[in-house]
């Protein structure tokens, strides 16, 4: 699944050919995504100038002076800029067509992702309400986190993956950090000192920048709005790489699941 750095990434690719021009047709050859697509989004935008392209979590933003289209990637989708058109593939489901002749294609093959229009303030819309900061945002700091962690017995990999404490920390990033922190992803969060929780924390924003400026995080399916792959991948210490030697130690990483999710770490550097 696309995670943060991913959509950061396509958000900065998409940014140039949408802001501050004209979208002339919004077409829609699949409207059956994880919720349908609304027949009256095409009325409220077709003719209307992009005055930005933000992003909330893993939801972009394409702001219009009434409200935002909010578009998820879900498991397996992209957007692709295409200079001129192309007849679409199978899975190609969305133009966003633009004065100038670019199409901004959303390709989903598993269809989970989702485009919902949202009004003003967008911080309202049920899909972003209940979300926490920002991890490279100021308010995600280390008084933020250790105050939400007191008293609680959960695993301290399963709460920073939460997007109501704090959003865009997927598993994949979720494992790195944890692992550079040297905080074994079991330990339950209200045993994490105010010191080892000032480390996470600035592990989570290294990591999470790291991604971002390299591109994103190439698995199966994810490629940036250029067409292009993220290329973080190579930097993986733990992700991945059950069995094999410890970047530190040597020692071979282990795999277990927390919260159903793969969890990769050191049983000699976390702890």
């Amino acid at each position: 699944m696309p995670e943060l750095p991913e959509v950061e990434t396509t958000r900065r690719g998409i940014e140039p050919y949408l802001s501050g021009k004209c979208l002339v047709e919004f077409k829609v050859r699949e409207p059956r995504l994880r919720w349908p697509i609304e027949t009256g989004i095409a009325q409220r935008i077709e003719g209307q100038r992009v005055e930005g392209v933000g992003r909330r979590g893993k939801y972009l933003l394409v702001e219009f002076l009434e409200g935002a289209l909010l578009i998820h990637l879900g498991m397996s989708g992209s957007i692709r800029v295409l200079p001129e058109f192309q007849d679409p593939g199978k899975h190609d489901h969305v133009d966003l067509v633009m004065e100038d002749g670019t199409i901004l294609r959303y390709c989903d093959p598993r269809r989970f992702g989702a485009m919902v229009w949202s009004g003003y303030p967008l911080e309202n819309h049920k899909l972003l309400a209940s979300l926490g900061p920002e991890p490279l945002d100021s308010r995600f700091n280390v008084e933020y986190l250790y105050q939400r962690t007191r008293k609680r017995q959960v695993p301290i990999k399963t709460l920073i993956m939460d997007s109501k404490v704090v959003v865009g920390v997927g598993n994949i990033y979720a494992n790195e950090s944890l692992f550079l922190a040297g905080i074994d992803p079991r330990r339950h969060s209200g045993r994490i000192s105010r010191k080892r929780m000032d480390r996470l924390v600035e592990n989570i924003k290294q990591v999470l920048d790291a991604a971002i400026k390299q591109g994103g995080t190439t698995l199966k399916d994810f490629v940036g709005g250029d067409g292009r792959p993220g290329y973080f991948k190579q930097q993986l210490r733990v992700y991945g790489r059950s069995g094999e030697p410890c970047t530190a130690c040597k020692s071979p990483l282990q795999e277990i699941k927390i919260g159903q999710r793969s969890t990769v770490f050191c049983t000699r550097c976390q702890r």
